[in-house]
């Protein structure tokens, strides 16, 4: 972690002032980068460290108030003096029976001043009260409870990303990406701020395994990351390296690309089908994942499940259900049109006799577009799947919202619609989608 002189400079006055003498260390600190981090610029901090906290509470969003006050303080408390703790264990004797606590007390805060104690941390030990040799205890309360050997706790945030820096996968700047990717693929869920496996994530793990088991190994990953540093520092020639990477590579890519089962057929299960006979396999959608007859498309029934605690499939409900008809009869074949959910997650209107008839429309929200005022608001998924809101005429009109529209105009602005959104400082709440125009109406929950 790199940090400028003058900022240095700044902090040590600062807590001089404002702690004094005893909480900056003998010599300022000096912080060595680690070999995976990538010191390219000056760690993020404070432009003026004199700007505590409680003094733009009162100016600033709450986001970028709690982002303020976590930047503010860690390096703040990076300047400070070390805490200094006893480790302490106590024995209590109760007639014949013998108690011991094991914990530590705090002698002097240091930087904990500044950060405080960080409640999450699962492996503190117990801060302990001041105790002297035969000293009398009252007992305040008695609990017991049995408990077994626990399986390694699940991934946290945190913890991942101290494991990667341990094993050296990756980079500081490409963490966020990893944990992005892994939750938006929906290899893992959060569970209580812990990661999860997901059947698809355990199927992928598994295959990617058996079919590239070096390049699933932590170790070669964290050889190539340092080949490619050394190729960085011009140590080494980047064709050499690839070609002992392709090498090997590349026949495992091809028999796995003829000997590797799709995942898109779905997994296997105990679980027979009471329509057709056949057994359900587990697929995975848009929605998460569900059973569906293997027998598809000749049966096309489905199933919600759960797993119980020893991981055994459970049926919850049918998901077969009859789709909302809209009202309307399809122009091409005369069917029944119905109300769709698109996999990216936006709805739609189609025929109810597809396959065999693909007529669809995209599903309006009634609101006309303010901007060419000929076409209507409709509903659409990015590639991403996120839903917004556009004209039906895109191309020639290219008005579009990413919040659900409102066909109610601006009482202050005129402008022709206003907009549904919710955020944490304002909850749900209309607001006006032209830039210039900061109107905003609460909802009622």
């Amino acid at each position: 972690m790199r940090i400028a002189v003058d900022a240095r400079d700044t902090a040590k006055e600062f807590i001089l002032a404002t702690y004094g003498d005893e909480f900056y260390p003998p010599k300022p600190r000096y912080f060595k980068t680690k070999a995976s981090a990538q010191d390219a610029h000056e760690a993020i901090r404070p432009v003026d460290v004199t700007i505590t906290p409680e003094e733009v509470q009162g100016s600033l969003p709450a986001d970028q108030f709690q982002l303020y006050k976590l930047i503010w303080r860690r390096f703040v408390a990076s300047q400070m003096a070390a805490a200094r703790f006893w480790d302490t264990t106590v024995d209590v004797r109760c007639d014949s029976s013998l108690w011991r606590a094991k914990g530590e007390r705090m002698l002097f805060p240091g930087f904990l001043k500044v950060l405080g104690k960080q409640e999450d941390d699962e492996n503190a030990p117990n801060e302990l009260p001041k105790l002297v040799k035969d000293q009398e205890l009252t007992l305040e309360e008695f609990t017991k409870e049995q408990k077994f050997t626990q399986p390694p706790a699940r991934y946290s945030e945190a913890s991942l990303v101290r494991e990667l820096e341990e094993k050296g996968i990756g980079r500081p700047s490409t963490y966020a990406a990893i944990i992005s990717t892994i939750l938006s693929r929906e290899y893992v869920e959060l569970t209580n701020k812990r990661f999860a496996p997901t059947d698809l994530g355990t199927v992928v793990s598994d295959l990617l395994s058996e079919h590239f088991p070096k390049l699933m190994d932590v170790g070669f990953t964290a050889e190539m990351e340092e080949g490619l540093d050394k190729v960085a520092d011009g140590k080494s020639d980047w064709i050499k390296l690839l070609k002992d990477f392709t090498a090997d590579f590349y026949p495992a890519l091809e028999e796995a690309r003829t000997g590797m089962r799709r995942v898109k057929a779905g997994l296997d299960t105990n679980v027979v089908c009471e329509v057709c006979g056949k057994p359900m396999v587990i697929k995975f959608g848009r929605a998460g994942t569900f059973l569906a007859c293997s027998a598809y498309p000749d049966c096309r029934n489905t199933k919600n499940f759960t797993r119980n605690e020893e991981g055994h499939i459970e049926i919850v409900e049918n998901l077969r259900a009859e789709p909302e008809k809209v009202g309307r009869k399809c122009p091409d074949c005369a069917g029944d049109l119905v109300i769709k959910h698109a996999r990216t997650g936006s709805r739609f209107i189609a025929c109810n006799n597809y396959p065999d008839c693909t007529y669809a429309e995209p599903f309006s929200t009634g609101v006309a577009c303010p901007k060419c005022e000929k076409g209507e608001l409709v509903e659409k998924s990015s590639r991403r799947g996120k839903l917004f809101f556009s004209c039906n005429r895109y191309p020639d009109c290219d008005y579009a919202l990413w919040n659900k529209p409102v066909n109610q105009p601006c009482p202050e602005c005129n402008w022709p619609i206003l907009e549904e959104k919710s955020t944490k400082t304002k909850g749900r709440h209309l607001a006006c989608p032209e830039k210039k125009c900061r109107y905003v109406q609460p909802l009622d929950e």
